[in-house]
């Protein structure tokens, strides 16, 4: 009988632990949600098959295209990392009974000259791609960015490059990525 009671309250609280894991739902909270993102195949990668379409790209174009996506991407990567690696670096020199003024200064300027790096490839990522383009669809891209935006996410070729509000590693405050 006390061996039956303890195997019934171990499955209780085992159920009552597990069930919490639940009452999150999928995915969710802040972040991009499901998936890596529209720069990574995952939610608003349809965004760019819907440039595509509009813009009527080669298939010619369309490789060249993902090819500058893909090397762009691998270019940034380094940046992203060292930028995720100095917020956190930031955040903890904060968090410090006593934050030093000078260190914090510092580690902001590296961010700083991280960010206008990314910014640098960024804007050549982007001349890069609207080259492969005929003066037609460059017609069109301009239309297109003055109607959906051309600033970060919106856009025909969005930034893809970790900047905007929902980016960097972590998601969110439930990691979701």
């Amino acid at each position: 009988m006390k061996k039956l009671t303890m195997v019934f309250f171990a499955v209780l609280i085992a159920t009552a632990l597990a069930s919490t894991t639940f009452a999150y739902g999928w995915g969710g909270g802040w972040g991009r949600g499901h998936g890596r993102g529209a720069c990574d195949g995952g939610p608003g990668y349809d965004r760019d098959i819907q440039a595509i379409q509009e813009l009527g790209l080669t298939a010619e174009q369309t490789a060249k295209i993902r090819d500058l996506r893909e090397e762009n991407l691998k270019d940034i990567k380094p940046l992203r990392d060292k930028m995720f690696s100095k917020r956190g670096e930031l955040k903890l020199l904060w968090l410090q009974k006593t934050p030093d003024r000078e260190k914090i200064t510092a580690v902001q300027k590296e961010i700083g000259s991280l960010r206008d790096q990314m910014q640098d490839k960024r804007t050549s990522h982007r001349l890069a791609m609207f080259n492969v383009l005929t003066p037609e669809q460059r017609t069109k891209v301009q239309a297109l960015a003055a109607e959906k935006g051309f600033g970060r996410g919106g856009g025909v070729f969005g930034p893809c490059d970790g900047s905007g509000p929902r980016s960097g590693p972590g998601g969110g405050p439930r990691g979701n990525r």
